[in-house]
């Protein structure tokens, strides 16, 4: 054999140890870098959630689960948001001065985009979880002059189609709005804000 064909031989052992040196350091970082990303646990938990509402009709509701707690995701017509500026007076906080929501949403539709309404479906009384009757009807259980919004059959609290209290209603604070942010035009992330909330 001459040194050529030794040198060559050496070469290609050299290489192919070096290829399955680097296939076994992939595959023992592998369950590290998995570990890494949030479990479904773990989202239930608190982890930021992300969410598509790219097929969301306008009139229509999402609900996703952030926190355990149900995420209520609202795409509004405009003539849903007309509708909130008619009944102030009938409301307990209409500028939600004692509501929980991040700066950002602190407006007459407590949103980001006006059509666009996230609220921790939760109701602030004892933590049932209201109805939607998103669209203005008037019945035995939410009265006259209902606008549309959500209904809390467990002891009747009404919430606008911002999620505010109506005045009357044994919920004290208007409906939470979460941290959120978006992604792009058609993807929210729940939870994170990028403001360390």
């Amino acid at each position: 054999m001459s040194n050529n064909e030794i040198n060559r031989t050496r070469r290609n052992l050299i290489l192919a140890t070096a290829a399955v040196g680097g296939a076994g350091v992939v595959a023992a970082a592998w369950p590290f870098v998995a570990s890494m990303t949030p479990s479904a646990r773990a989202k239930g938990l608190g982890a930021p959630v992300e969410v598509d509402i790219s097929k969301l009709e306008p009139g229509a509701k999402l609900t996703v689960a952030w926190r355990g707690a149900p995420v209520w995701i609202i795409s509004r017509t405009k003539e849903m948001l007309d509708l909130l500026a008619k009944h102030d007076d009938n409301l307990t906080d209409p500028k939600s001065e004692g509501s929980v929501q991040p700066d950002y949403c602190k407006n007459p539709h407590r949103s980001i985009k006006p059509e666009i309404m996230l609220a921790v479906g939760i109701c602030t009384h004892l933590g049932c979880s209201p109805s939607d009757k998103l669209k203005p009807e008037s019945d035995n259980e939410t009265g006259p002059n209902w606008g549309g919004g959500f209904y809390c059959p467990c002891h009747g609290s009404r919430f606008d189609l911002a999620t505010r209290v109506y005045k009357g209603s044994p919920a004290p604070t208007n409906l939470k709005i979460p941290p959120h942010k978006y992604l792009s035009d058609t993807r929210i992330l729940i939870g994170d804000d990028g403001k360390g909330a």
